[in-house]
């Protein structure tokens, strides 16, 4: 039975990673096991900045953003060689399995490491909720409601100065957070990779806005990586009656304390990632589906299509 486990953050922060290493960490030892903490994510196996964790270690982290255990990107871990000196790491200590909280990256580099003998299970990790095996990533609500809140904000100076506000927000592939934080703020377009990017379309739907629907203001959130919204903006001001504005949130959307869903998720997700460790279990990845927590084989997670959007993208459109 596996006596020790470690549990590092990968790729890019979210909120909601101290949550989840506050749960494995409280599980592990409540359930007889010995917890270390790999900081700096995968670059911190290889280098050894591997320190036990403890109940004190743990506290009062529920709450705050960012992780405590520090994430890296080391795309050098795809070597063999190099996983072999992260695998020597962990040896040295003791640590028979981890729990890797991170996106479809981290969990390439779980997946190699259970294959070559070390269980890992993943937790997803992301605000991009680009993790298709689960209905929700680890992050995901908060930064929907930061985003939410920069909008509603937005929407206020849009209205005193007939204002067209082009809202850039992450999700890198994935177009979530544009999608549903342009629902709940009731924004007039939304773009993402789903939807496709027609420039003539979103200024005739403007002018449209502007001359027959006689609206004030117009809110267009689009995903990042689809167009130069700052090029957008001055179009909309040569083509349109609105004044073009582009806020570009970038990485406030990764901040601030998790949300109390958040904190749930990871809780419950870290609880299930010790229990499949403690079955020896690994090369497996946590999920909430149909409000269950369940578990996929990374494989097969990787390898699952994306889910559709359409319901979503249908609300939106009845909602205009």
């Amino acid at each position: 039975m596996v006596k020790r486990i470690g549990i590092l953050t990968s790729g890019g922060d979210s909120p909601g990673m101290n949550a989840a290493i506050r749960a494995v960490t409280r599980v592990g030892l409540n359930s007889g096991l010995e917890v270390f903490g790999i900081y700096n994510g995968y670059k911190g196996m290889v280098e050894g900045y591997i320190e036990p964790l403890t109940r004190n270690s743990v506290s009062q982290i529920i709450g705050k953003g960012g992780t405590i255990l520090g994430s890296a990107r080391l795309p050098e871990f795809k070597d063999i060689e190099v996983r072999k000196k992260a695998i020597s790491q962990l040896k040295k200590r003791g640590i028979e399995a981890v729990v890797v909280v991170g996106g479809d990256g981290s969990y390439r580099g779980a997946l190699s490491l259970t294959e070559m003998g070390i269980n890992c299970i993943g937790l997803p990790g992301t605000i991009d909720n680009d993790i298709t095996c689960t209905d929700y990533t680890i992050g995901f609500m908060t930064a929907l409601g930061t985003v939410t809140d920069a909008i509603d904000k937005l929407r206020d100076t849009s209205n005193s100065h007939h204002r067209c506000s082009i809202v850039e927000v992450m999700g890198n592939r994935c177009g979530d957070l544009a999608l549903y934080a342009g629902i709940a703020c009731g924004a007039d377009i939304i773009v993402t990779s789903d939807t496709g990017f027609n420039e003539e379309d979103i200024l005739d739907r403007l002018r449209e806005l502007d001359l027959i629907r006689k609206k004030k203001h117009a809110i267009i959130v689009i995903s990042e990586k689809i167009t130069d919204v700052e090029k957008l903006a001055k179009k909309v001001s040569l083509n349109t009656g609105f004044s073009g504005r582009a806020t570009v949130l970038g990485h406030i959307q990764r901040g601030g304390g998790p949300c109390p869903f958040d904190r749930m998720l990871a809780s419950q997700m870290g609880e299930k990632a010790v229990d499949l460790l403690m079955q020896g279990i690994g090369g497996q990845c946590v999920s909430i589906r149909d409000n269950k927590i369940v578990a996929y084989p990374i494989e097969k997670a990787l390898s699952m299509p994306a889910d559709s959007r359409k319901p979503i993208t249908n609300l939106f459109e009845r909602l205009l």
